[in-house]
């Protein structure tokens, strides 16, 4: 399939790894110009490096008031999709959990996100086009043991992205959510670690164990991940937003 994002302008916050490394690559080889964010400037030069005329690197915490002013500052229109993608915060249980963690999840999950679209958005609403891709966690459809943070700050997230698609659908502004399961990248290990501690086991007898959660049988793949994402990110989802898709092998439960 033709994804049509060929010389499209995309910002893929988080692209130095992981989900945001896989989705800049399958972005970038389908022929769109990318504006890759994080906060590893060798890792962005690697991806600069593979693609010296379709990528501009920014490096920046997107989760602080200076990275998201640089960002809006060297933002180049037209501006044709966004991916929210940050690390998570710590694994921990609701027990555990001070107010300080509390803040701090909130600062890191969700206020950036609403910063930088309150700062971007504008300019979509007056070409009457966008797309708009956030990265939570399967979480916010089953609660992830050890993860209250992400749990409960990322369901805010949902809600806030829920309403702003119905306010702005009207434009050609689409909205959806990607709640990963269990992936075989970086981000996963505090999860590893964290069920490492509470068990006794080794990291890679957490990891075995929790893959063996999972009906397919294995961790998912970045690069399986970024395809939807890609299709996501094209005009051929012009009436599909406000949705949030769960991509983990089965291991939701729910029927909604």
């Amino acid at each position: 399939m033709d994804l049509r994002i060929h010389q499209q302008h995309f910002l893929v916050c988080g692209a130095s790894g992981g989900f945001g490394k896989a989705i800049a690559e399958t972005l970038l080889q389908e022929g769109a110009q990318v504006t890759a964010v994080a906060r590893s400037a060798d890792k962005l030069q690697a991806l600069q490096q593979a693609y010296p005329q379709q990528v501009h690197t920014l490096v920046a915490d997107v989760t602080t008031a200076e990275g998201l002013q640089k960002i809006t500052g060297a933002i180049q229109q037209p501006l044709h999709g966004i991916l929210l993608n940050a690390g998570g915060p710590p694994a921990m249980s609701a027990l555990e959990a001070t107010l300080p963690d509390w803040d701090n999840a909130y600062a890191s999950v969700l206020r950036w996100k609403i910063a930088l679209l309150k700062a971007l958005l504008p300019a979509m609403q007056a070409q009457h086009y966008g797309r708009i891709v956030s990265i939570e966690s399967v979480s916010v459809k089953q609660p992830v043991e050890n993860l209250v943070l992400s749990n409960a700050i990322r369901m805010a997230v949902v809600g806030y992205l829920k309403t702003l698609s119905q306010e702005v659908a009207a434009q050609g502004i689409t909205i959806n959510i990607m709640a990963p399961g269990y992936h075989s990248t970086d981000a996963m290990n505090r999860l590893f670690d964290k069920k490492a501690a509470v068990a006794g086991i080794s990291r890679d007898e957490a990891a075995a164990a929790m893959a063996q959660q999972v009906p397919v049988g294995r961790l998912g793949t970045a690069a399986e991940f970024a395809s939807l994402a890609a299709w996501l990110f094209s005009p051929h989802s012009g009436f599909v937003t406000g949705q949030t898709f769960a991509i983990e092998g089965g291991l939701y439960k729910g029927s909604m």
